[in-house]
This record gives C-alpha cells, sequence and structure tokens, in this order.
C-alpha cells in the first residue's frame, strides 16, 4: 500500500513538473498548410502586424516564401514585435526610403538555419541579407550566455525573446527590439571643408595708349638727341659765317 502510494506520488510529481516545463518554454506555433510562408507563419503567432506590413510593403515576404522553397540553405529570422516598432523614436519608419525598408527588414535575417544551439559556435560578425558584414555597414553580432541568445547592431542590443517557428530550415525567433543597422542609423561624420582659395596675383596690363616706362624714356632721349643736333648745326653755321 505504502509503495503504490509512493508510486502515485511520484508520478504526480513529474506530471506537474511536465506541465510547468511547457509553460514555461511554449512549443513554437505549426506551420499552416502548404507551402512555407513566412508572413502566414506570423499571422499565426500574433503581435506582428508592424512586421507584416512591412514585408508585403517590401515583398521582402515573398522572396523569403520563394528563397525557402527553391533553396536548401534555409533561413534564421530575427522577428520584432509590435512593441519593439512602438519603442522607435516617432517618425523613424516613415522617414526611410523604400530602399532603407527593404535594408532593415533584410538585416533581420540570416541567410541560414540556425537553431538555439548552433549560436553558440557562430562566427560573428554574421552575413545579414541586407549586405556586408563590414564595420560600419551591416554587421550583426550574435553571443551567447547559457540559453539565452543576445544579438547586437552595434546601435541595439537585445535578446531573443523565445521561439515563434522552427523546422529545420526556418528559424523565426521573437525579439523584443528592432535592430537597427549602422549603414541606415549611425550619424555619418561630416563632410571635409573644400581648401581656401588662393588669391590670384594682379598683373599689370600694358595698353597701346598707355606707354612703358621704357618707351617714355626712349622718347626723352630721342627730344634731346634732336635738340642737341639743332645747336651743332648753329654752331656750325656761325664758325662758316665768320670764316668768310
Amino acid at each position: 500500500m505504502i509503495k503504490q502510494s509512493l508510486f502515485a506520488l511520484s508520478f504526480l510529481l513529474l506530471f506537474v513538473f511536465h506541465c510547468s516545463t511547457t509553460l514555461a518554454q511554449p512549443a513554437p506555433a505549426p506551420a499552416p498548410p502548404g507551402p512555407t510562408n513566412v508572413t502566414k507563419i506570423l499571422e499565426k503567432a500574433g503581435q506582428y502586424t508592424i512586421l507584416i506590413r512591412l514585408l508585403k510593403s517590401t515583398k521582402v515576404g515573398d522572396q523569403l516564401n520563394q528563397q525557402l522553397n527553391d533553396s536548401n540553405n534555409g533561413i534564421t529570422f530575427f522577428a520584432p514585435t509590435d512593441n519593439a516598432f512602438s519603442n522607435l523614436k516617432a517618425g523613424t519608419l516613415n522617414g526611410l526610403t523604400d530602399e532603407q525598408k527593404v535594408e532593415l527588414i533584410q538585416f533581420h535575417i540570416l541567410p541560414t538555419f540556425l537553431s538555439i544551439s548552433n549560436f553558440q559556435t557562430v562566427s560573428n560578425p554574421v552575413r545579414t541579407q541586407a549586405g556586408d558584414s563590414r564595420p560600419g555597414e551591416f554587421p550583426l553580432n550574435v553571443t551567447t550566455s547559457g540559453n539565452q541568445v543576445n544579438v547586437t547592431s552595434g546601435l541595439v542590443n537585445t535578446t531573443v525573446g523565445g521561439t515563434v517557428y522552427s523546422d529545420n530550415q526556418l528559424a523565426v525567433y521573437q525579439v523584443d527590439s528592432v535592430l537597427l543597422p549602422q549603414d541606415i542609423f549611425a550619424p555619418k561624420p561630416p563632410a571635409p571643408a573644400p581648401a581656401p582659395s588662393q588669391p590670384k596675383a594682379k598683373t599689370k596690363k600694358k595698353t597701346a595708349d598707355s606707354p612703358s616706362g621704357d618707351a617714355t624714356v626712349d622718347a626723352s632721349g630721342a627730344v634731346s638727341l634732336t635738340r642737341h643736333g639743332i645747336l651743332m648745326s648753329i654752331g656750325v653755321a656761325v664758325i662758316a659765317g665768320l670764316s668768310l
């Protein structure tokens, strides 16, 4: 009787422990029927209205669905919640160009499938679908501490809040902050000031109406010679007259 009671108590404790664990870590949402569709997965999960709207307006959602169905590399998607977008400075999204909105969404996407355990061995910086991972462009760094996954863009630090969906090809993870890429949101250095222009040296122009100093001297010399010749002629004439 005592053994039966202990067995029943043990079974009850195991059941309670299993229930509490299940509540603490909810299972990822099942995929909607048909081909993998990121937008429908987010719609089923809820709290991703703004992200879904951006996926549709930028056509990034269609690109992801095609990529998932045509490639075996898989995708990892850090999905910001509606609260994450609400915490942005007012007018942030409206101030972006269409191209920048595409880059913002693509910055949350890794072109390979990564499970939670895979993050422990990932090499930083991680390349995203937005472009290069070089400093100042689109670098994303992922670090782990136990089961916690930390993500930083250099401007925003956040943690993975849970797994929205995972099927060994697509992993969608909830993040509570929008990852802002440096290439779009980092302050740009001011343009260097142009070099001061050097003043041009003034040159004195000579004109035909304004004779140069040399021409003036030559004219004065010619006048002096003329006068000297006249005086010599007069002197010669006087001497000739006296000799007659």
